[in-house]
């Protein structure tokens, strides 16, 4: 997986370049350089019930995995209520790129995370 570049690439709403990525963008560039197209969500990073809902209806075109492995989305619920809020891409079974608005794009493990993690995914229609 390609990825070093993009380290400390601040956050950005609506990020979708170098200049600046959301959650979103990161995981789009990256799937990108695997030679998938994710679809587009045109949501702001701070409108958590419209993520939600835009993860939740879109959650039947993903496969869950039983646990993480490479370019897996990890879905992440950081505010309550709803099912989930915040993604990134597993980079191993330990450990996930994201970009996050405290750190920009940061490499993570994923044991720290765990008590947020609703479940590890991977485009159904790839499977």
């Amino acid at each position: 997986m390609q990825y070093d570049d993009l380290i400390g690439i601040p956050f950005k709403d609506g990020g979708r370049d170098k200049t600046g990525l959301d959650c979103w963008g990161l995981a789009k560039e990256i799937y990108y350089r695997k030679g998938i197209d994710l679809p587009e969500f045109n949501i702001s990073a701070m409108a958590t019930n419209r993520i939600t809902d835009a993860l939740t209806k879109n959650k039947p075109l993903w496969k869950k995995l039983n646990k993480p492995e490479e370019y897996a989305l990890v879905v992440i619920k950081l505010v309550c209520g709803g099912w989930a809020d915040h993604v990134g891409v597993c980079i191993d079974n330990n450990k996930f790129i994201h970009a996050y608005r405290r750190t920009g794009v940061v490499i993570d493990r994923l044991p720290k995370w765990q008590s947020h993690i609703a479940g590890f995914y991977v485009p159904g229609w790839l499977r």
